[in-house]
């Protein structure tokens, strides 16, 4: 089993890959055009012969602009795509009016 801090360096190298402007739980409020991802649970891990023999992480990754179709979206979803690990599904788009954002939203999961 893959130790789950190298399951979250998998994550964050994925995401580096794409972007300079990548944070860990939070963005600085004053940062546009930037990836933010947590990882918040363990999720349909595999257990067997008394223990735990694989562990699924699940997080979400935002993307926060004020561009409408920014090259980046196409670009996250390509690197998760290349992942070996890694599982996604977009789950939500939204604008936000009171920041003026458009904030998309990732789940992924990494085995």
């Amino acid at each position: 089993m893959i130790p789950i801090s190298n399951k979250l360096k998998i994550v964050r190298n994925t995401l580096t890959a794409v972007s300079k402007k990548v944070y860990h739980y939070a963005r600085p409020s004053d940062i546009t055009d930037c990836i933010l991802w947590s990882e918040d649970a363990e999720d349909n891990s595999f257990d067997a012969n008394n223990g735990k023999q694989e562990q699924i992480i699940h997080g979400t990754i935002d993307f926060f602009t004020k561009t409408e179709y920014h090259k980046t979206i196409d670009d996250i979803q390509a690197a998760l795509t290349a992942s070996p690990r890694i599982g996604w599904n977009l789950s939500s788009v939204q604008y936000e009016d009171e920041t003026n954002l458009i904030h998309y939203e990732w789940e992924f999961w990494v085995v």
